[in-house]
């Protein structure tokens, strides 16, 4: 629907019986995690570097709320400041965040599109973001730069296909982890319900 590669997901897999947000924890990357442990937990899943870089690829669309980057772009020590720029971000584009995100203590749904320029397309604008300082997420403009990351983010810039090619592997690769079978899972009548829901 926006334009991103086919995906070959395989029949069959079951849905959880149970949803608990603390067995997530740890699991999924934050935006203000180092590089190190970003790796650690998508290697712990058994993704190489470059599917990690291929799968963060999914940022070209969506957005994200102003509290997941707020720190980055409101410096404490330099309050509400014109002049501040966090490292490796466009001066620009930082300004244009804190004028979107000023009041976001007071709303909490504020929020900005991961991918400026193209955020309802799934492409490699992304990459190409990251390049020129428009990293939304400290985690994203961070792969832009460490040594183990950055060739990649290079390739899928300067090469739509190689990235497609790359994310669909990888999301095909990712989604035949911890495959749930007979009665560890449920086939759902609605995806976004169990099917004893009483809601």
């Amino acid at each position: 629907m926006v334009g991103g590669p086919r995906i070959n997901v395989k029949y069959g897999r079951k849905d959880s019986l149970d949803s608990d947000m603390n067995r997530v924890e740890g699991k999924l990357a934050r935006p203000n995690m180092t590089m190190d442990h970003i790796i650690s937990i998508f290697g712990s899943a058994g993704l190489t570097v470059q599917e990690m870089v291929a799968l963060v690829g999914s940022h070209t669309i969506g957005f994200s709320h102003c509290k997941e980057f707020a720190s980055r772009i409101f410096n404490s020590n330099v309050e509400h400041s014109a002049d501040f720029c966090p490292e490796g971000m466009n001066a620009k584009y930082a300004a244009e965040l804190r004028k979107l995100c000023a009041n976001y203590t007071k709303d909490a749904e504020m929020s900005a599109f991961n991918d400026v320029f193209t955020p309802g397309k799934f492409d490699n604008m992304y990459y190409k973001n990251l390049q020129h300082g428009y990293g939304l997420l400290e985690s994203d403009q961070a792969i832009a730069f460490d040594n183990r990351t950055r060739p990649f983010v290079d390739l899928y810039a300067a090469n739509e296909t190689a990235f497609f090619d790359a994310f669909a592997k990888a999301m095909e690769k990712f989604s035949e982890q911890r495959v749930k079978t007979e009665l560890n899972g449920d086939v759902r009548r609605r995806c976004d319900q169990y099917n004893d829901y009483r809601g």
